[in-house]
């Protein structure tokens, strides 16, 4: 290989489709074990990596080229170029991560920081916390914790960091229900950031999100560093960094943002979907037909034998299977915004988007137990209109033809015919 990624677990990594958007090389994510790295950095057939988890501090003894000041400030290398058989290491993720902040309008100075974690991302996370002039650093340790550190049980009693920043792999795929604090311990709380990429918003920035919180998840800090590693690879920085870094961005959260629809039956939510998938090059999922496949029978059928709460456990395991993957269109059962556990997983990787279309223009029918009559249909309307609204990122009125529906969405999502 050439250029690529070494790591432990490499299979959700972004890193390839941004390298190859930029450079005109190819780029191989190749998994390595503990055991096979020092053979793989011997042998050196390669002329530029990245290092991520867990290898960040174990390659640097493997460095006979020097590092530059970033990774020794930092104490950890996430870049390693091959020049004429000597290794040389580099630290990005240092200025990945301040991009990452200023994208999220998120200031250190003068403010407390606390960091979970003590690996290789945290290490760059303190650096550049330090160099913009935060008045305290304290990094959360599953170990007793010493100076300038904090153990997750003190911090279940509480903590006045004003910034919170995730540098551990919690709450990445496929474990997107990881979280290392509970948020309600943390009344001085301006802002988050998470160092994870994927999902697009782990639950830690959903939950501050929700909470009136700036946050942000580590997609910009991963295209951030994946620029400035591309300089090193290639020995030229871009005249235009902030621009490539803007663009592969959008692309990239243009590329793995699901279309989330929500609204009552017969709203029009499939119908759209499907049209949205063939404009958008995106896959359809329909929550209701996964349910129904899982079950082995109609929703009717299923809601007469075992009930609606057995149904609605049904359709959270579906929503939360669905909601892990990104770049689809999905479409939701009539009841899914109600459980605040499927809203919170659609919004980690989802744009959430209400159908409003009115009660009069609503149908009843029979595979709709819960809505199959005017009353049920009406009674269910005027129970959850609030919270669509509640939960919804942006709402499209479906009082018209499909035509007109089509034309809004067109608008909404930049479709061009």
């Amino acid at each position: 290989m050439e250029y690529g990624l070494i790591g432990e677990h490499l299979g959700q990594s972004f890193s390839k489709i941004i390298h190859e958007r930029i450079a005109l090389y190819t780029y191989e994510p190749h998994e390595v074990t503990p055991e096979g790295l020092d053979a793989f950095l011997r042998e050196r057939r390669f002329r530029a990596v990245n290092v991520t988890i867990p290898y960040k501090q174990r390659v640097i003894p493997y460095l006979d080229g020097g590092m530059d000041e970033s990774a020794r400030n930092v104490g950890a290398v996430n870049v390693i170029v091959n020049r004429d058989g000597k290794l040389f290491g580099a630290n990005t993720d240092y200025y990945g991560f301040r991009a990452m902040a200023s994208h999220a309008g998120i200031g250190f100075r003068g403010r407390k920081v606390l960091i979970l974690g003590t690996g290789g991302a945290s290490k760059a996370a303190a650096a550049a916390v330090r160099d913009e002039g935060a008045s305290e650093i304290v990094c959360a340790v599953r170990h007793k914790p010493s100076d300038g550190e904090v153990s997750y049980e003190q911090l279940r009693k509480g903590c006045d960091a004003q910034v919170l920043v995730n540098a551990t792999p919690v709450g990445m795929y496929p474990d997107n229900d990881g979280c290392l604090v509970d948020l309600s311990c943390f009344p001085c709380l301006e802002g988050v950031l998470d160092c994870v990429a994927n999902p697009l918003r782990t639950r830690l920035v959903v939950e501050a999100l929700r909470r009136g919180i700036r946050a942000d998840g580590g997609l910009y800090m991963l295209v951030a560093q994946a620029v400035y590693a591309i300089e090193w690879f290639q020995d030229k920085a871009f005249a235009d960094r902030e621009r490539v870094i803007e663009e592969v961005y959008g692309w990239l959260v243009g590329q793995k943002t699901n279309i989330v629809l929500t609204g009552m039956p017969s709203s029009g939510k499939s119908t759209i979907g499907v049209w949205l998938s063939e404009h958008l090059g995106m896959p359809f999922v329909d929550t209701d037909a996964l349910a129904v496949k899982r079950a082995g029978m109609s929703i009717a059928d299923f809601a007469s034998r075992y009930g609606e709460p057995a149904f609605r456990q049904l359709e959270r395991e579906v929503v939360a299977e669905v909601a892990c993957a990104a770049g689809q269109v999905i479409a939701t059962g009539g009841g899914v915004p109600m459980s605040d556990e499927s809203v919170l997983r659609l919004r980690q990787n989802g744009r959430i988007i209400f159908i409003d279309r009115p009660l009069s223009q609503l149908m009843p029918t029979a595979d709709r137990p819960f809505s199959n009559d005017v009353e049920s249909l009406k009674r269910r309307y005027e129970e959850r209109y609030a919270t669509y609204l509640a939960t919804a990122d942006a709402v499209v009125s479906n009082d018209g033809t499909l035509d007109d529906v089509q034309e809004k969405l067109s608008k909404l999502f930049c479709i061009s015919e």
